[in-house]
């Protein structure tokens, strides 16, 4: 059993786990025999690191805007061990190469864009060059169940994942995850390049029930939220709804590229700095210079904002219809003024039909939106407990077997289960 036997006791696990970690011991010893497997040689400890959920708050932190996200319960799991020669072996489940990347050499590959080799070398580059971290070689094999093109983050997870790895084993475990998520985040934007905000990372890297107010990215305010919809009688269900858009890079970054545009027309970088009465009494000259698009994504953001405030408010008083009643205009405003429920020109729109049909099963109760960034991948629900086994049953008859999971919210962030208590 080798280190397994080490942390079935262990407080983190059950932190991380809750109930289910015993059930966890079994994906852990597979991990582990597969890292044996790799490597010759047992690993010298694990790592975990949470998928997230969007609450509330579409497309909004790339313009400084607000959201309410969660660590859940799927996660990225790393067995690894330190290494003397400064390489990176980076394996992964799923994945037939393995990732090998000399840490003497940082420098910017544009060849290796949209590969996880790039995340790895930004991911150190920064800590290394901008930060002053310390890194080092190690081996790693990953294993995750946040499932990909799920709207889940499984590439924010993987990307903190990294940065914990680098904290535990080369910096005594002592960084702050806030901090990781912003690495994890500009690792993406300027290794993988691919544009996004920091809500995705920071969720992973932090865990809980979190309100996140990027107005200041460099140092967004963060307010954790203590609420269990479980006891409240309501069940979060993601439904996956088989259209992958992991290959749509292109659609999301016109959403940030075209809120951006409507900010500069206004001399500013970020829709968050633009006043919103200005924009309203601007339309007519602004249709001039940008797409009618970019200026419903626009209402979008300023709307958006301000609901997840009223979320927020909601959730501390416990009023749920003023917190389902946000999530619904969430979800309204994605699907109408966003327009991320599927890709522009697409006749085939599984997120749409998702989303019309959960509107219908759940006939005015709990509430559903898109989830994430959209355009594929998942939908979320708040379905009431009474109706979840009917919900899951006509959901699955369209879109198979499986597809709808039911999440719980991770109390804690990103961490090494061995050495945290």
């Amino acid at each position: 059993m080798g280190l397994i036997k080490d942390i079935k006791n262990t407080q983190n696990l059950k932190k991380i786990y809750g109930e289910n970690a015993k059930f966890q011991l079994d994906r852990y010893e597979k991990i582990q025999n597969k890292f044996i497997e790799l490597f010759g040689q047992e690993p010298s400890g694990f790592f975990s690191t949470s998928g997230r959920s969007e609450i509330i708050g579409n497309h909004t932190d790339h313009n400084h805007g607000c959201v309410m996200a969660a660590g859940i319960n799927l996660d990225a799991v790393a067995a690894v061990i330190k290494t003397d020669d400064n390489n990176v072996y980076f394996a992964s489940e799923g994945y037939k190469d393995m990732n090998i990347i000399d840490l003497d050499d940082l420098t910017l590959n544009t060849k290796e864009r949209g590969t996880t080799t790039s995340l790895i070398r930004g991911i150190a580059y920064h800590m290394k060059e901008d930060l002053g971290y310390n890194i080092g070689g190690f081996k790693a094999y990953v294993q995750s169940d946040v499932f990909r093109g799920s709207g889940l983050s499984s590439s924010a997870a993987i990307e903190v994942l990294i940065y914990t790895i680098f904290n535990f084993l080369y910096n005594d475990g002592k960084l702050d995850n806030v901090e990781g998520a912003k690495t994890s985040q500009w690792a993406e934007n300027n290794y993988f390049g691919k544009p996004c905000g920091l809500m995705d990372q920071t969720a992973c890297a932090l865990g809980k029930l979190v309100f996140i107010d990027f107005a200041d990215p460099t140092n967004p305010i963060i307010e954790g939220i203590d609420f269990d919809f479980n006891k409240e009688g309501y069940s979060i269900i993601i439904t996956d709804v088989h259209a992958d858009h992991a290959d749509l890079t292109q659609e999301y970054a016109a959403i940030t590229e075209e809120m951006k545009a409507v900010a500069k027309y206004f001399g500013k970088e970020y829709l968050r700095d633009v006043n919103e009465n200005v924009f309203y009494s601007s339309l007519m000259n602004l249709r001039e210079c940008v797409s009618d698009r970019a200026v419903m994504r626009a209402i979008h953001f300023f709307d958006e904002n301000k609901r997840v405030l009223q979320a927020v408010e909601a959730i501390k008083n416990k009023n749920l219809k003023q917190f389902f009643n946000a999530i619904s205009d969430s979800g309204e405003s994605s699907w109408k003024l966003l327009q991320n429920t599927h890709a522009t020109g697409s006749c085939q729109q599984a997120m749409t039909l998702a989303l019309a049909l959960s509107q219908k099963l759940l006939d005015g109760e709990g509430a559903c939106r898109v989830h994430g960034g959209g355009f594929g991948g998942t939908i979320l629900a708040f379905v009431p407990k009474k109706i979840q086994n009917y919900y899951i049953s006509e959901m699955e008859k369209i879109f198979g077997k499986g597809a709808c999971n039911e999440l719980s919210v991770r109390p804690i962030g990103t961490s090494d289960v061995e050495i945290q208590g």
